[in-house]
């Protein structure tokens, strides 16, 4: 393994920690998926590209990753805590098909947009409706030690007895008189002993459409429940990383650490994870709010916001060019200099692809060009190190790119860096690109073949001085994004910047 002093950003201590494994080089990371009732937007694509490349990193360094990410098809009410109708149901009278129509429909087109995404499939994707059994066993676990009471066929957890052993809002930094205080009375809480109190299991009402048989009567799950029993059942009480969006700290997570302390007397993960949100003018962008664009509006430009269609990988590329902590605004302007930033990118990793190592005795190695690479491959590995700054090993990788594109053009000669640093070069950098940042170039084979085809077209029109051929050429292929290259030896081509 890699030696790395990798640290983290841990929002239980607020601070960033160096990442110790509990088991290495084993790591258990535990991330919350999407609640499948409507296609997947561009908040969704962040949480699944930062803990992608968290996943595709870790895995660089030598760990070996155990990566669970659940898909939500239950529990998860309109009012994002124990009131309101659940999501998926709702949409299942609207559109008159059974919930799990809906759920399954809408997990598909999730995965697709994840392919698109170049996201790696997580090694399990649990389901919440398929852990019915674990959820029950959990509250029966947690009314046993005496953190939670039954009221009417409901049961609830009791916040106010648990703050007794263990505080409650230590990872989103709430306190608990305040929401107490400052609490509305809400359908459904008449019941509870306290406001801050929170759902295990909620009795069904005889409409309710998902519901299943407990001890406590007919009913279905609190949403935060199933991220105990999953990520418990396949990583053990205690792993490594749980990640997710900012979003979810309160109180999704919250509720998490209770439920973990209050059945295995324990903290669910060692290190806690939120990337920030996308925003729109400055507001979250959500289903809730109304203010998202799809990821399929977003590949196909089909939104009143959006000026042009852009691509996956421009979309992944843009979600890197920010830190994950930090809050990433949606801008046309920001998505075509991301587009303009992955051409580059590509350009530059086809480029490396063609150079080979040229072993001229004539040409003398250049020290101070061997330094340069050496101190941008290691700042690349540098920002990644503290906290998965990609946005940072971005700004390196472009470093490298400059000394790329001089061998390319011939400014510079590949045995002024040495064999040995001229490999690193080419290795570092498409390896920072492909296999840790996952972008790779959006090309098919079939548009290869017919590219290969008109620049031989090309080739032969120049030979024959058929200029007016030679011109037409070059406009049609500029018309999707294409520039011929002239080189001494070569014609070559590259995507339009």
């Amino acid at each position: 393994m890699k030696q790395h002093q990798l640290k983290i950003h841990n929002t239980l201590s607020r601070k960033k920690e160096l990442f110790e494994p509990l088991n290495p080089p084993f790591v258990g990371m535990y991330v919350c998926g999407p609640t499948v009732y409507g296609d997947a937007h561009l908040g969704h694509a962040r949480p699944a590209v930062t803990f992608d490349t968290v996943y595709r990193y870790l895995g660089h360094l030598g760990y070996k990753v155990r990566y669970v990410r659940n898909i939500t098809d239950v529990g998860h009410l309109t009012g994002d805590a124990d009131e309101g109708e659940d999501k998926i149901a709702k949409k299942a009278k609207l559109e008159q098909l059974e919930p799990m129509e809906v759920a399954q429909q809408y997990t598909d087109s999730y995965h697709r947009d994840m392919d698109l995404l170049n996201t790696n499939k997580p090694n399990i994707e649990p389901r919440a409706t398929g852990h019915i059994p674990e959820q029950i066993e959990l509250v029966q676990s947690i009314l046993d030690e005496g953190l939670a009471y039954e009221v009417n066929g409901s049961v609830y957890f009791d916040v106010l007895k648990y703050n007794e052993t263990y505080k409650y809002g230590k990872l989103s930094g709430r306190v608990l008189e305040d929401l107490m205080s400052g609490s509305r009375e809400l359908d459904g809480q008449g019941e509870k002993r306290n406001a801050a109190d929170f759902a295990l299991w909620k009795s069904a009402a005889p409409e309710h459409l998902m519901k299943w048989s407990s001890p406590w009567g007919i009913g279905f799950p609190g949403w935060h429940l199933e991220c105990t029993a999953m990520s418990s059942k396949y990583l053990g009480k205690h792993f490594d990383i749980h990640g997710g969006g900012m979003d979810l700290m309160f109180p999704h997570h919250e509720c998490e650490i209770a439920q973990g302390n209050a059945c295995n007397h324990q903290d669910p993960a060692k290190y806690w994870m939120h990337n920030n949100m996308i925003t729109i003018n400055g507001q979250k962008m959500g289903k809730s709010l109304g203010n998202f664009i799809t990821l399929q509006e977003l590949f196909m430009g089909q939104h009143q916001l959006l000026e042009q269609a852009y691509s996956p990988m421009t979309i992944r590329y843009f979600i890197l060019t920010a830190h994950y902590r930090s809050t990433l605004d949606f801008s046309n302007e920001a998505l075509k200099a991301a587009q303009k930033g992955y051409k580059k990118i590509i350009n530059g990793l086809r480029i490396s692809q063609l150079l080979q190592y040229d072993n001229d005795d004539s040409v003398s190695l250049d020290e101070n060009q061997v330094k340069q690479v050496e101190n941008s491959i290691q700042s690349a590995y540098k920002a990644m190190d503290d906290d998965f700054n990609t946005a940072q090993a971005i700004g390196h990788l472009f470093n490298l790119l400059k000394k790329i594109n001089s061998i390319y053009t011939g400014q510079l000669h590949p045995a002024q860096f040495g064999e040995d640093t001229f490999r690193q070069l080419i290795g570092t950098f498409s390896g920072f690109v492909t296999e840790i940042l996952g972008l790779k170039e959006e090309k098919t084979d079939h548009q290869s073949a017919l590219l290969d085809a008109l620049l031989n077209i090309y080739g032969e029109a120049k030979t024959a001085r058929n200029y007016d051929k030679v011109d037409e050429i070059r406009a049609k292929l500029k018309e999707i994004g294409i520039v011929v290259k002239d080189m001494k030896d070569k014609i070559d081509w590259a995507y339009e910047e």
